[in-house]
């Protein structure tokens, strides 16, 4: 059994969406990061929803162990909170209990991007040195917690993103982010 080029496509983004969360402590710019953001998002949202590993006898009993642990992941989403300041916090429209609201709801960038952190980084931990089928079964787990949770992260996250990059005063005008790119 061999991966297929999108699963190995979607291993390589993982990792590199990881390696940039870990390393947001290195970054003094805001800029960069929400354009490195806007950049990764969008390619793990293609590849996740093209994951087609190959079919597995347990395949309902798919699951990843859970290797980031609380302090890691919260240690993570406060410096993305801070490196964003103000613009961490946006509307959420697409929330369960807006429904049920008559006051908009507020979510974090950072908590956003770490839940989906988690999720990349258990993934990237079952497969690094995972013999082949270990690794399929952690695509078909992760291409399950993709379609029933952080596919719906990825989108609602390219929108307070996008209005960071785009009319931010504090990020500088659209010529200076145009050259960033």
């Amino acid at each position: 059994m061999s991966l297929s080029p999108n699963s190995l496509a979607f291993v390589a983004l993982s990792n590199e969406y990881c390696s940039m969360m870990e390393s947001v402590r290195d970054v003094a710019d805001p800029r960069s990061f929400v354009n490195e953001m806007i950049r990764l998002l969008p390619r793990l949202y293609v590849t996740a929803s093209d994951l087609k590993p190959n079919p597995s006898l347990d395949e309902d009993e798919a699951y990843l162990d859970n290797y980031l642990d609380e302090d890691y992941y919260e240690s993570v989403r406060m410096a993305i909170e801070e490196l964003l300041g103000a613009d961490d916090v946006y509307l959420e429209v697409f929330e369960e209990d807006m429904k049920y609201s008559d006051t908009p709801i507020r979510a974090s960038v950072a908590e956003g991007l770490c839940d989906i952190f988690q999720e990349l980084y258990n993934f990237i931990s079952v497969v690094r040195d995972a013999p082949e089928s270990r690794v399929n079964d952690a695509l078909i787990a992760v291409r399950d917690d993709f379609a029933s949770f952080w596919s719906q992260k990825v989108v609602n996250l390219m929108r307070p993103l996008n209005q960071i990059k785009y009319s931010s005063d504090d990020m500088g005008d659209d010529a200076d982010m145009d050259e960033m790119d």
